[in-house]
């Protein structure tokens, strides 16, 4: 924007498209090109480090425990990936934000899935917890409702908990095939916070359903953390965590301000497509990072969940040992 007496005349290109790709690669200079590849580089590495560790996670791991790893894994790379196509693809920023999106409300579900496998499945988490009741005051939803109830631990009751992450991962990629089709016929904008507009609708339902689908991995998190602490599960939960904070929150929070114009318009890049690129090039760095974390901590040897309660194991053993007494006593 340049002042001209007393008229503020705006670059025209702070009002038009974002640039094609051919645009940005033509406007790069030293630091660009430099930026560019580097980030190019780490989302590249992402995805190598990503492949390998599947590799060895279905070599080393059992079938219903490594598929839940594979998809969990795959958070930070995917955006990380999404996230370098956006970089210099501008104009698919929406496509590439959706994919994200909606791959990470299938990680939400299988997080869940995974802390059950890391027990050894449905059958011995309700061997193991089903004496027990679930605390259902956590976040996001009722982390300031002390006085709910406990919950006791049934089938019925962790179907409920599943079925709550699953509506997500299903809805989620159902509302963004929607909205791409809306967006073709000119009635989605992300910018577009009228009420006549389909983004004011899908948007709040989308997040209201983000809530809903969070509280049950908190809430098995919660049961289940002394338990799985063996098994690396808080750490595990805390790099879930930071790809849900960075991807979701940081993001809606820089483009927020972009479409405020907090953000300066820098020609090509209007102030909306700025911010774009600012959030997709702090992703890619950051989950580099956390791809690099997550290898330190899945790629390993999985040792087998410790016995609930030694004790009992031993009481059992030993009455197997006096019937298979009393049969030989019996037999002779």
């Amino acid at each position: 924007m340049a002042m001209n007496g007393s008229i503020n005349i705006v670059d025209p290109s702070c009002h038009q498209k974002p640039p094609l790709a051919i645009d940005i690669i033509n406007e790069l200079d030293m630091f660009g090109i430099i930026l560019y590849a580097v980030l190019t580089l780490m989302a590249a590495v992402a995805m190598l480090v990503y492949i390998e560790e599947c590799v060895y996670v279905y070599r080393k791991v059992s079938t219903p425990k490594k598929t839940a790893i594979a998809w969990v894994n795959g958070a930070a790379p995917v955006i990380a990936t999404m996230s370098c196509l956006g970089m210099w693809i501008p104009r698919a920023t929406m496509f590439t934000d959706m994919t994200s999106a909606s791959y990470f409300a299938i990680v939400v579900y299988k997080f869940l899935i995974l802390m059950l496998e890391e027990c050894g499945g449905d059958e011995e988490f309700l061997r193991r917890c089903g004496k027990n009741t679930l605390k259902i005051s956590t976040g996001p939803c009722c982390c300031c409702c002390p006085c709910l109830p406990h919950v006791a631990i049934t089938r019925r009751t962790l179907f409920l908990l599943k079925l709550g992450s699953f509506q997500f991962a299903l809805l989620k990629t159902v509302f963004s095939i929607l909205s791409i089709i809306l967006w073709t016929n000119e009635n989605f904008d992300i910018a577009d916070l009228q009420i006549t507009g389909a983004a004011i609708w899908i948007n709040p339902f989308v997040g209201i359903l983000t809530i809903i689908a969070l509280w049950p991995v908190a809430i098995m998190f919660m049961h289940l953390r002394s338990i799985l602490r063996s098994q690396r599960i808080v750490p595990k939960y805390a790099m879930y965590q930071l790809v849900l904070v960075l991807s979701q929150l940081q993001s809606a929070i820089i483009n927020i301000l972009a479409m405020n114009g907090t953000i300066a318009c820098a020609p090509p890049y209007s102030s909306q497509a700025r911010g774009y690129l600012m959030s997709q090039q702090l992703l890619i760095l950051e989950m580099f990072i956390i791809t690099l974390a997550n290898r330190l901590l899945y790629r390993r040897y999985y040792d087998p969940l410790p016995l609930s309660d030694p004790q009992e194991d031993d009481n059992d053993q030993n009455t197997k040992i006096v019937l298979q007494s009393e049969c030989g006593d019996n037999v002779a």
